[in-house]
């Protein structure tokens, strides 16, 4: 019988909505620190095909989710391409800026399959140690997103150099652009290829654009990502994470060809069942930080998704990743609610 999560994707309804988390196979969790003290570089955990799929796994033992994500990182991408990418502790990812077409010409599509090689040993593995009913979810950043850590050298900035740029100079950041759509298709064929039976595109840094801007560097690429991993695999469900998007969730679903749409909190749950749910499969949208918290107010909040989501198709998810400080306690709790869960 066809996995749960994967009728819901493709638009069935069930009794009880399929979970899983963003984030979680992550330092919330006791055994995974014990495993990542092993390795002192991120990225070479990263490439670890037996790490990856301990970590992967811990999170299914505990709390028995309908799907296990690929344990790795979007920024493993940008290191393939031939771009400096570190992760220091304390700070963060930290990258070797490009700031000009110069830059540009440094990067090359013919080690992505050598260097991610760890990766695809590891989603076959984790496919292999998966029962019948758990789902193996592979994924990659969106190009903005990727293209903003490339440019500004981290994350959390207001990505002025980034925005610059594309406004700027669009024709140079579209070369950026489209070097990225082609390795995200290849990176993600190739998960594919090894077992991923669902994939996720993260756009983590969508909500910086205004509607114009939206629509080219952020509808256009994903629509070419998704275009280019159907036209191997039609039948492979893909699920778009254009966080923050606001209003702007309704037209990345209806031009990117996605087959669900993960939502983030700031989305009212109403409003997502009466807009977005009657065109995709809904994912979403349980504040993390109300995850953190714990206790009554994140159950109400819990239960107000369930009400209003789970008559349609939908994965009950969070609205951005588990934080590292959230109690493992909690995140029991809300797998015990969401999986008592009856729509009947």
């Amino acid at each position: 019988m066809t996995k749960r999560i994967i009728r819901v994707l493709k638009g069935e309804t069930t009794s009880r909505p399929p979970f899983w988390f963003m984030r979680q196979a992550g330092r919330y969790l006791p055994e995974y620190r014990k495993v990542r003290t092993t390795t002192s570089s991120f990225l070479d955990f990263c490439y670890s095909p037996e790490k990856a799929l301990e970590v992967t796994l811990q999170p299914l033992r505990r709390y028995h989710m309908d799907a296990a994500i690929l344990f790795s990182d979007i920024l493993v991408l940008p290191d393939a391409l031939g771009q400096k990418v570190e992760f220091r502790e304390g700070t963060g990812p930290v990258l070797e800026a490009i700031r000009d077409d110069a830059s540009l010409e440094k990067l090359s599509l013919d080690k992505i399959d050598n260097v991610l090689a760890p990766i695809f040993d590891a989603v076959g593995r984790i496919r292999a140690a998966l029962d019948d009913d758990t789902a193996l979810i592979g994924f990659s950043g969106a190009p903005w997103t990727v293209a903003l850590y490339m440019i500004e050298g981290r994350g959390g900035t207001e990505g002025t150099n980034i925005r610059s740029w594309a406004a700027e100079r669009p024709e140079s950041f579209q070369r950026l652009i489209d070097i990225l759509c082609k390795a995200s298709i290849r990176y993600l064929l190739r998960q594919v290829s090894e077992g991923a039976e669902i994939l996720q595109l993260f756009d983590s840094w969508a909500g910086l654009l205004s509607e114009s801007q939206f629509e080219k560097w952020i509808i256009e690429p994903n629509r070419r990502i998704v275009e280019g991993v159907k036209a191997n695999h039609p039948d492979i469900p893909i699920i778009g994470f254009p966080r923050n998007a606001g209003v702007m969730y309704r037209n990345f679903v209806e031009r990117t060809g996605v087959d669900a749409i993960s939502i983030d909190h700031t989305v009212p749950v109403q409003w997502a069942a009466d807009v977005l749910q009657p065109i995709c499969t809904v994912q979403g949208n349980l504040d993390n930080h109300l995850l953190l918290v714990g206790g009554k107010i994140m159950e109400r909040e819990v239960l107000k998704i369930l009400e209003t989501l789970s008559k349609g198709p939908f994965v009950f998810n969070l609205g951005h990743g588990v934080l590292p400080a959230t109690p493992p306690e909690h995140v029991g709790r809300v797998a015990e609610l969401v999986s008592e869960w009856d729509n009947a």
